[in-house]
């Protein structure tokens, strides 16, 4: 998926328990402590609300819209709804990774070095584009298909990297529950359980559902930026005291060594908790093309309409 004009293109983010950085417990009466010496708070909530992409797509972008530019290293965030024929047509990426995960239905990719594959309900593609992917994404059944995609900025050192994949099933995703909460750890660690996915820019991405009573307190890194987006349900986040929060919100959190969450709802409340390590370096990014300065730009436009630096194989590739 991508932000991009293609006309110009073609043209020119009692005592707690710890297990594994993750505290957790169900509500009793009034506890409703968090656990951290400095737990971190919601400084910022924008809501995702629906824009067109792509071919007919629609997408809540979060991260990434005039409120929210950027999170670094996050770049983007969009929760897609495509319902065939629309989808996301041939496309170019350069310079940092795309992690897409399924929550409904199923997207079939392809790319044009040979890559191939359907993405079903709850499996994760972990895509590293480095110098040079063109791909396609589109709908593999009827129906409404939803899901999640993150784009994580790469440090000058990897943007121009070999493209690479990690595919994770469902079933094979780490999970744990407890106490009325269950996790799925797609990177990082939570509830004594680790992901295998490889983060060159170290990355915790954690898929939390709390059942009603419930409530969690997860540890982040302090030097990491981090965000929590609600997929569904609505849930208290950062403070006992602050109001809840609905599904299709990013928030923003503020400094601190870890998040508390509780669901005071008669009902389910689910969402992603994303972190990780700012990289401090310039971003210029031009759609999908995401470089440290304008120079880098230029040169990356060249390479992609003479297939040549990473685009070798765009020159006769088209999606089938």
């Amino acid at each position: 998926m991508r932000a991009v004009n293609y006309g110009l293109l073609l043209l020119n983010q009692y005592q707690p328990i710890r297990v594994s950085g993750f505290v957790r417990r169900i509500m009793s009466g009034s506890d409703y402590s968090s656990g951290f010496d400095q737990p971190r708070l919601v400084v910022k909530k924008v809501l995702a609300k629906p824009q067109r992409e792509g071919d007919g797509a629609v997408v809540r972008r979060s991260i990434g819209r005039s409120e929210l530019k950027n999170l670094d290293p996050f770049l983007m965030l969009d929760e897609f709804s495509v319902s065939p024929p629309a989808g996301f047509p041939d496309h170019p990426h350069r310079g940092f990774e795309t992690v897409t995960y399924m929550l409904q239905g199923a997207f079939t990719h392809q790319d044009f070095a040979g890559h191939k594959g359907t993405i079903r309900t709850g499996d994760v593609q972990w895509m590293t584009a480095g110098r040079g992917i063109i791909h396609s994404e589109m709908p593999a059944g009827e129906g409404t298909q939803k899901g999640l995609q993150l784009w994580i900025n790469l440090a000058s050192k990897d943007k121009m990297i070999e493209p690479k994949y990690q595919e994770l099933l469902s079933e094979d995703i780490k999970r744990a529950e407890k106490d009325g909460v269950e996790v799925r750890v797609i990177a990082g660690e939570s509830m004594g359980v680790r992901s295998p996915v490889y983060t060159r820019t170290p990355t915790m991405y954690l898929d939390f559902t709390l059942k009603p009573r419930a409530q969690m307190h997860q540890s982040i890194s302090e030097s990491w930026n981090s965000f929590v987006y609600v997929i569904e349900g609505e849930g208290v986040f950062g403070s006992a005291s602050s109001s809840p929060v609905t599904a299709h919100h990013v928030l923003v959190l503020g400094p601190g060594d870890g998040l508390s969450v509780w669901n005071k709802s008669s009902k389910p409340v689910r969402f992603v908790l994303i972190g990780g390590q700012p990289l401090n370096e310039p971003v210029v990014q031009y759609g999908p093309f995401v470089m440290n300065t304008q120079k880098e730009i230029d040169q990356t436009f060249e390479d992609y309409h003479h297939c040549k630096n990473g685009f070798e194989m765009a020159k006769y590739w088209r999606s089938q």
